[in-house]
């Protein structure tokens, strides 16, 4: 009967999904906590399908091919709303502000009855993302949520939000597959042997992630980039640190993915340091990350990955990007 709501594995959290929806056990608020590419908006939108699907196969069970199953996927569902970060001139981004207003308007539409389906659905993607009077906003929202409606959050993990607002939901929090798995994904999608296990490990074992990899091939080419700049600022002077940390802070989300990508490669020294046996993110770049970690002793890998973590949660907090591109690259440990 059930094929996992066409989800690459979280069975477990399917299972207490469906069993929510098919017993109309649904709660008012869950959040999909994990890293980015994991499935957190997949398994969103699943629950979504389950609770509005026109023709369940069965109770808790979306057939995925009516109407509202289909405009849900599309997340063009007249009672489905999706709210997410914008820019500056109001256009969804990754890495920008979800606004007070934002949620303000959301919380005008779950007043009003459904349009088509039992249930009103808000979507907020990356909810890490919101300013700190969105989140108190959504607070109030979820304090007085009307019976038809269910909020989604997403976020990198729950620790990010409001503690209140995390106590109000149910936490769901998804973790990276086996690399098997997700390579075993991408050969069955097509794609060759060697290259689906390098994804696979490049991915950190999250199959939203893998796929758009093996999609979009820029990804990789601007991944190597990155890299490759790393490498390059190692041995290089001062003065060539501030040269491209100039450049690098002229675009947040370009460089909110550069340090991510850099987070990543420390990772996998620092698990090298310690001899960890965790698989490698970065295997391709075994050799230089074995070169590494034989010249950094624990305390010091640790330091420069937390290093980068900092970085990141500073950026969230719109400390200046310029000082803190200098900051991260001066210290670099000197190789």
């Amino acid at each position: 009967m059930t094929d996992n709501w066409n989800l690459l594995g979280h069975e477990w959290a399917v299972d207490m999904l469906r069993q929510h929806a098919a017993r109309g056990e649904t709660r008012h608020a869950y959040l999909f906590s994990g890293p980015p590419g994991v499935g957190r908006r997949t398994l969103a939108l699943r629950l979504a399908q389950a609770l509005n699907c026109e023709r369940p196969l069965a109770a808790g069970e979306p057939c995925r091919l009516c109407r509202s199953c289909r405009q849900i996927e599309a997340m063009q569902h007249p009672d489905l709303s999706v709210i997410q970060a914008v820019d500056e001139n109001g256009g969804a981004k990754e890495g920008g502000t979800l606004r007070v207003g934002q949620v303000r308007e959301v919380r005008r539409t779950l007043n009003l009855k459904p349009y088509q389906s039992p249930y009103r659905v808000a979507l907020f993607l990356r909810f890490q993302e919101a300013n700190d009077n969105a989140a108190n906003a959504l607070l109030k929202t979820l304090e007085e949520a009307p019976v038809h409606a269910v909020l989604l959050l997403t976020a990198d993990n729950p620790e990010q939000l409001l503690p209140t607002i995390v106590s109000r939901c149910e936490i769901l929090r998804l973790r990276p597959l086996p690399i098997e798995a997700v390579s075993a994904d991408l050969i069955q999608r097509g794609v060759e042997e060697d290259r689906a296990r390098l994804l696979a490990h490049i991915s950190g074992g999250r199959p939203g992630f893998a796929r758009r990899l093996a999609e979009d091939v820029t990804l990789l080419e601007k991944r190597e980039e990155r890299l490759n700049d790393l490498q390059t600022l190692l041995p290089a002077p001062r003065v060539e640190k501030f040269s491209y940390a100039e450049k690098l802070a002229k675009d947040r989300d370009t460089m909110r993915q550069t340090i991510l990508v850099w987070l990543s490669y420390w990772r996998d020294v620092l698990l090298r340091v310690a001899g960890a046996e965790t698989p490698l993110v970065n295997v391709d770049r075994n050799m230089e990350i074995e070169f590494l970690a034989g010249r950094l002793d624990l305390f010091s890998a640790r330091k420069v990955a937390s290093d980068h973590e900092s970085a990141l949660e500073k950026m969230e907090r719109n400390v200046n990007s310029r000082l803190l591109a200098e900051v991260l690259l001066l210290d670099l440990p000197r190789m």
